[in-house]
């Protein structure tokens, strides 16, 4: 089994954990060759407990043996994947070696899925720890190597969120890779039978290749 682990984190709003984001996904990671984990991390919970809890769990496993740990994660759980490798720098066992996000909120500045804005931060909310928990806001060189996938069509979470978070990434010099499928809705995991957008696990495998063998992180 490859030293490379995967923690997947599903979405759900930060209220529940979608079960096509969760081991479907560690299914298809381990037909890659990589070693997968669900990550069910803690619900209906305030910053900073869910993310406290993700780099606690990545911390565990690097302790454990794998040579590279990174972080899977969609919609709500795509912003705590994004949010573990954007919070730490190089050399925090905390830290992903990579973060890969599907349809990610990566914004809490925005009026985006305000359920899953209110379940973490509250919904008196103040603007600094909203700022303090956008993605786009944290991007700094030290981050790990990135991959976003988005579909136009995402009503729920717009692909405006992947737009400010690969740029925000571009301004630091951080390595990513952006796609931004024509069709889709929200939530399509695997999107398998879904077109074109299908093809974001194709993508992903040839970059996750990369990442597995140090290439860019």
């Amino acid at each position: 089994m490859s030293s490379v682990h995967a923690i997947i984190l599903p979405g759900g709003g930060y209220q529940e954990h979608a079960p096509h984001e969760a081991e479907p996904v560690a299914a298809w990671l381990e037909s890659l060759g990589l070693s997968a984990s669900v990550f069910r991390y803690p619900l209906n919970t305030r910053h900073p407990g869910p993310l406290d809890a993700v780099r606690a769990e990545i911390a565990a496993r690097r302790a454990g043996g794998a040579s590279r740990v990174g972080a899977v994660g969609f919609s709500a759980g795509g912003h705590l994947a994004g949010h573990a490798a954007l919070a730490s720098e190089p050399g925090d066992p905390g830290r992903p070696d990579f973060a890969l996000l599907g349809y990610a909120i990566s914004s809490m500045e925005t009026d985006t899925y305000k359920p899953a804005q209110d379940v973490l931060l509250g919904p008196d909310a103040s603007a600094s720890l909203r700022r303090r928990t956008s993605l786009d806001r944290l991007a700094h060189p030290g981050a790990p190597p990135f991959f976003i996938w988005h579909t136009a069509e995402d009503i729920y979470v717009p692909p405006e969120h992947s737009y400010r978070l690969a740029a925000s990434l571009a301004a630091e010099g951080v390595a990513h890779t952006l796609h931004v499928f024509e069709h889709g809705p929200h939530s399509l995991g695997l999107a398998i039978g879904a077109g074109e957008t299908e093809r974001w696990t194709e993508l992903a495998a040839a970059w996750l290749d990369e990442q597995s063998s140090g290439v860019g992180g």
